[in-house]
Parts: structure tokens; sequence; C-alpha cells
């Protein structure tokens, strides 16, 4: 009995620890300090669609893995149902995300024609993946700016409020609440759109 009232009032605690709002953008760790930080969602990826664009997707996924502590974008294994699949067409580069974490992207060749970089539509691309928008217009520090940056712009990291927002999708209560729902969203990401 006494156990289990222990174990509630912890459980409660925590749910309280983790509903706090992130201050002035900033991630704040919940727990005591030295405490292990909560395992990142593995996400899996299949590129083998991706044509030549297949270093670009893995470095764009490895941009994520650097940026945030919430999900890993890993490779999936011969044989295993990937999260994302990503292809290559001669379309514009966009995004189908049928829940948090999983959907379709293409690099669209036209883009990568026109001079966008390739590893930059990767990491925007898998930023819908990851539930980030379009924020357009926006400067060349913003990822999700996309191509309303210019061919020029060539940053394939996203910025810290755009980390963020990730990380509260994967770690804090907006995650879960997006993983409840599944609502394919098309997100294409032509110039003016």
């Amino acid at each position: 009995m006494h156990v289990r009232t222990l174990t509630g009032h912890l459980a409660a605690a925590a749910l309280v620890l983790v509903s706090l709002p992130l201050l002035s953008g900033e991630a704040v760790a919940a727990g005591s300090p030295g405490a292990a930080p909560a395992a990142a969602r593995v996400l899996t990826y299949d590129a083998s669609g991706s044509a030549e664009f297949r270093s670009a997707v893995d470095r764009g996924a490895a941009i994520w893995n650097e940026s945030v502590e919430g999900a890993e974008l890993r490779p999936a294994t011969a044989g295993q149902r990937a999260d994302i699949r990503v292809l290559a067409d001669d379309g514009w580069p966009r995004a189908l995300t049928t829940s948090l974490g999983s959907g379709t992207v293409w690099i669209g060749r036209q883009a990568v024609n026109e001079g966008y970089d390739t590893v930059r539509i990767s990491s925007h691309e898998l930023g819908h993946i990851l539930g980030l928008p379009d924020r357009k217009p926006g400067p060349c520090s913003s990822l999700m700016s996309g191509s309303s940056a210019g061919v020029p712009c060539t940053n394939p990291y996203p910025n810290a409020a755009e980390r963020a927002e990730v990380e509260n999708n994967f770690t804090g209560t907006a995650g879960s609440l997006a993983v409840a729902e599944s609502v394919p969203v098309l997100v294409a990401d032509r110039p003016g759109d």
C-alpha cells in the first residue's frame, strides 16, 4: 500500500514537471540534477528511393540528430517498415505527414535544377515530418523559411526556436497530442505557395 501511494505521488510529480511550460523558449530539464534524459523517439527512414540525393538525405537526418534530443532519425534496416519514406522525383520538394514522425518526403529535382541546396531541402522536408510548418517568408537563418530565403541560402540547420518546437513535439505535451492525431498533411514548398 505504501509503495502504491509513493508511486502515485511520484507519477503525479513527474506529470506536473513535464507539463511546465518552457521559459523564454529555452528547454528546461525536469527531475533531479544528473538524472538521465528521456530516451529519444527513434524514427526510421528509408532513403532507398532518393536516388542521387541519398547522401543529402543522410546528412539532413544527421543534422536533426545533432540538433535535437527528443527524436532520432535512423536508416531503416533491411525488411523493416520505415516511419519515413524519402523519394526523388522531377517535381518540387514536398512532404506528406501521416502523423508526427511519419510520412513521405520527396526531394524534387525542380528545386535542385533551379539551384537550391540538396542538404537544406532534405533538412527542411524532414522538419515537416518532425512537426514543423513552413515559415515564409523568412530569413536564411530559419530552416523552415524554405525557398523564400533564396537560392544562395544553403543553411541546413534549424534555429533555436525550430529546435525547441521539435523537442516539445517529441517530449512535451504537444507531442503526445500530435501522435494521437493521424490526419495526412501535404506541404508543398514551391516558391509563392
